[in-house]
C-alpha cells in the first residue's frame, strides 16, 4: 500500500475503534457486572464489538503502535484471546474491557486526535 492508502486505512480503522468502543460503553451504561453477564443480548453484542475493536487494533501497523504508546496494546491482545474462550476467562475479560480498557482507550484516542490529528485524517 502507498502512503496515502495507508493513512486512509489507519484513519478508517481508528474511526472503527472509536465507534465500537463508544457502542460498548452505551450498551453497558448503568449495568453492574452480574447484570451485564446475565443479559444475553447485551452481552453478545458487547463481546462482538470488543472483538471488532481488538481486531482493528491488531491490524494497525507498528508505526501507529509507536505513535500511540499509551494504548494498552498487550492488554487488548490478551483480552481478545480471553473473549474467544468460555466461562470465567471470557466473563472477566468482558467486564475488565467495559470497566477499564475501553474507557482508557477512548480517552487516549481523544488525546491523540487532539495532538496528532493527521493520524485520524481522511484527507489524502
Amino acid at each position: 500500500m502507498n502512503a496515502p492508502a495507508n493513512a486512509l486505512f489507519n484513519a478508517a480503522t481508528l474511526a472503527n475503534i472509536e465507534e465500537a468502543g463508544s457502542s460498548v460503553l452505551i450498551l453497558a451504561e448503568g449495568l453492574e457486572k452480574e447484570e451485564l453477564l446475565h443479559s444475553r443480548i447485551t452481552r453478545v453484542e458487547a463481546t462482538r464489538l470488543l472483538q471488532v475493536l481488538a481486531e482493528c487494533l491488531a491490524q494497525l501497523p507498528p508505526e501507529l503502535h509507536e505513535a500511540m504508546p499509551e494504548l494498552a496494546w498487550d492488554g487488548w491482545r490478551s483480552t481478545a484471546r480471553q473473549l474467544r474462550q468460555t466461562g470465567q476467562p471470557c466473563d472477566e475479560a468482558l467486564w475488565f474491557a467495559v470497566l477499564s480498557l475501553v474507557p482508557a482507550t477512548l480517552m487516549w484516542l481523544r488525546t491523540y486526535r487532539h495532538n496528532q490529528p493527521e493520524l485520524f485524517s481522511f484527507a489524502a
